[in-house]
C-alpha cells in the first residue's frame, strides 16, 4: 500500500481556503440563478395576467414560457388581455377553426404582435392582419409546427415570412449555429417561388436578411454563386433544388425553419418523392410549416410523416372552395368555335378603358400564342405567359402586367397558382382547365386581399365532365347556376390519389406524428 502523500500545513490551509471560497461562490451563483428564474417566472405571470382560463391551464414555468416566448420573441401585453368573447367572435366571423393541443390568441392588430417596427414595415400599407396571418402567427412565432389551410389570395406568404425573420434573428444569436441557410421555402412553380422571394426580400431588407430564389429554366451559375456568398433564406422549386443538392452546390443541413407552400399543388404535379428527399436533408429538430389551399389525403399523409404535433388552422372549408369575394359568371356556348368571338365581346365590356388589369386563361400553349396574336391585331396591349416562353420572357411579361404597361395578359395554368398580381379586376376563362382545382386557383387571381373581383368562364359541351364539380363550387359560393350548365348533369367522380388509388387511407389527425430518417437509397 503506498504511503499517504505529505501535504505541508501552509499548502493544506491554502487549499481548504480555496475550497471554501469556491463553495461560497457556487452557493452565491445558485442563489443568483434561482433569483433570476423567479424573476423570469414573475414576468411571465404578469404577461399572462388577465388571460382566459383555457390559456392558464398551462401551469409549469417551462410550458408557460413556450406558449408565450420562443426564439427571443415576446407577444405584446395587450394580446394577453384580449377577452375570450372577442376571440370567439373573430373566429366565427372569419370561419376560423384551430385544432391542436393548446390555445393561442389571434393577433388581430399588428400592434399586438410585439414584432419590431422594422419587421412590420412590409405591412405598413395594410390595416390589419388577414385571418390566416392573425391565427397562425401566434403558433409559428411560438416555435410550433403548423398546418395552414386557406384559399388563394389570403396572405399566406407573409404568414410564414415574418415568423421566419424572427427565427433567423434568434439563430444569429446562437453562437453554435453553423453557417448555411436557416430558412427554406419550397414552392411548386417558378412564379410562386419568385413571388415568395420578393416578399421575403422586402421584409428582410430592414434587418439584413439575404434571400435567394432557386428555380429551373435558367443557368445554375448565378444561383450557385448567390448560395456561396451566404444566404439566410432559400426559396426554391423542388426540381432545381434537388439538382443543386446532388451537385453539392446547396447544403440545406442547417435549415431549421421549413415551409412547404401550396403543398397540395406540389403533390398533384408529382413532387412527393422530391419533397420527402428535401425534408430528409434538413435538421431533424426543425420547425415545419405546411400551407395548402385544400386538405386532401395526400397532404394529410405528408403532414403525418413529417410534422411534430402540429397545430392546424383552417380558414373556411378544408374542401375545395372559391373565395366569396369573387363574382362567378358561367356562360355555356353551343359552339366551341365561337370562343374567340365571345372573348372579344367580353373584353369590350370588361376592358373598355384598356387600362385595367384583365387576366385571360387558356389551356394550351399554342392556344395562348394564337389568342395573343389575335388580340394584338385588334390593337390590345397584351402579353402572354406559358411553357414555351423562356424564363426571361415570362418574368418580363409578368412585370409588364404588374406595372400596367401591358394590362391584358393571356396565360396557361402555369400562372394559376400563387401569383399575387395586384388589382386584377377580371379573370376570363376561355378554355376550362383540366381539373376543378385549377379552376378555383385561376379565378383566385382576382378578389385578392379582401377586394372584390369577377371571373367569367366560357363552358362548352367539351367540358361537360367537369359540370358536377363546377356546380358544387358555384353553390358553395352562393353563385347562380345557369340552367344550361345543369343540363350536363351534376355527377362528381370520386377522386383517387395518384399513387395510392381508391384504396388510400385517410390518416386524419389522430395518429401521433413521427419523423422518418431516410437511408442512402432515398
Amino acid at each position: 500500500m503506498p504511503a499517504a502523500e505529505y501535504i505541508p500545513k501552509e499548502k493544506k490551509e491554502k487549499k481548504e481556503k480555496k475550497h471554501k471560497k469556491d463553495k461560497s461562490e457556487s452557493k452565491h451563483k445558485d442563489k443568483k440563478e434561482k433569483k433570476e428564474k423567479k424573476e423570469k417566472k414573475r414576468k411571465l405571470e404578469e404577461t399572462v395576467d388577465g388571460a382566459d382560463k383555457e390559456t392558464k391551464k398551462v401551469k409549469s414555468s417551462e410550458a408557460s414560457e413556450s406558449d408565450i416566448v420562443a426564439n427571443g420573441y415576446t407577444a405584446h401585453h395587450s394580446l394577453a388581455s384580449l377577452p375570450q368573447s372577442d376571440i370567439d367572435a373573430y373566429y366565427k366571423k372569419n370561419a376560423i377553426e384551430v385544432v391542436g393541443d393548446q390555445s393561442y390568441r389571434p393577433i388581430m392588430e399588428f400592434s399586438q404582435s410585439g414584432l419590431p417596427s422594422n419587421f412590420l414595415k412590409v405591412v405598413k400599407n395594410f390595416k390589419n392582419p388577414t385571418p390566416i396571418q392573425a391565427s397562425t402567427w401566434p403558433i409559428s412565432l411560438s416555435g410550433r409546427d403548423l398546418i395552414g389551410i386557406a384559399e388563394t389570395g389570403s396572405g399566406k406568404t407573409l404568414a410564414f415570412t415574418l415568423p421566419a425573420l424572427v427565427h433567423i434573428q434568434a439563430k444569429r444569436r446562437d453562437a453554435g449555429n453553423k453557417k448555411g441557410p436557416t430558412v427554406l421555402v419550397v414552392a411548386p412553380t417558378r412564379e410562386l417561388a419568385m413571388q415568395s422571394q420578393e416578399q421575403a426580400e422586402a421584409a428582410g431588407k430592414e434587418c439584413g436578411v439575404k434571400t435567394v430564389c432557386i428555380y429551373g429554366g435558367v443557368p445554375k451559375d448565378a444561383q450557385k454563386k448567390a448560395i456561396r456568398s451566404g444566404v439566410d433564406i432559400i426559396v426554391a422549386t423542388p426540381g432545381r433544388l434537388i439538382d443543386l443538392m446532388e451537385e453539392g452546390a446547396c447544403d440545406i443541413s442547417s435549415v431549421s425553419y421549413l415551409v412547404l407552400d401550396e403543398a397540395d399543388r406540389m403533390l398533384d404535379i408529382g413532387f412527393e418523392e422530391a419533397i420527402r428527399k428535401i425534408i430528409s436533408n434538413t435538421r431533424e429538430d426543425r420547425q415545419t410549416l405546411m400551407f395548402s389551399a385544400t386538405w386532401p389525403e395526400s397532404v394529410r399523409k405528408l403532414a403525418h410523416d413529417f410534422l411534430s404535433k402540429p397545430m392546424r388552422v383552417t380558414i373556411g372549408s378544408p374542401d375545395l372552395a372559391a373565395s366569396h369575394n369573387i363574382t362567378q359568371i358561367v356562360e355555356v356556348l353551343d359552339d366551341p368555335r365561337a370562343k374567340e368571338r365571345k372573348l372579344t365581346e367580353l373584353l369590350s365590356k370588361y376592358h373598355k378603358s384598356r387600362k385595367n388589369r384583365v387576366l385571360v386563361f387558356v389551356l394550351y400553349k399554342k392556344e395562348a400564342t394564337r389568342i395573343e396574336n389575335y388580340l394584338q391585331r385588334q390593337g390590345y396591349r397584351v402579353v402572354a405567359i406559358h411553357g414555351d416562353k423562356t424564363q426571361q420572357q415570362r418574368t418580363e411579361a409578368l412585370n409588364q402586367f404588374k406595372d400596367g404597361s401591358f394590362p391584358l395578359m393571356i396565360a396557361t395554368d402555369v400562372a394559376a397558382r400563387g401569383l399575387d398580381i395586384p388589382d386584377v379586376e377580371y379573370v376570363v376563362n376561355v378554355t376550362f382547365p383540366l381539373t376543378i382545382e385549377d379552376y378555383v386557383h385561376r379565378i383566385g387571381r382576382t378578389g385578392r386581399g379582401g377586394k372584390k373581383g369577377t371571373a367569367h368562364t366560357i363552358f362548352t359541351v367539351q367540358d361537360k365532365s367537369h359540370s358536377g364539380e363546377l356546380i358544387n363550387v358555384l353553390k358553395q359560393a352562393n353563385m347562380p347556376v345557369p340552367d344550361e350548365l345543369l343540363k350536363f348533369g351534376g355527377t362528381v367522380k370520386k377522386k383517387e390519389h395518384s399513387a395510392y388509388g381508391a384504396f388510400y387511407k385517410d390518416m386524419g389527425d389522430a395518429p401521433k406524428a413521427t419523423k422518418i430518417v431516410f437511408g442512402d437509397d432515398d
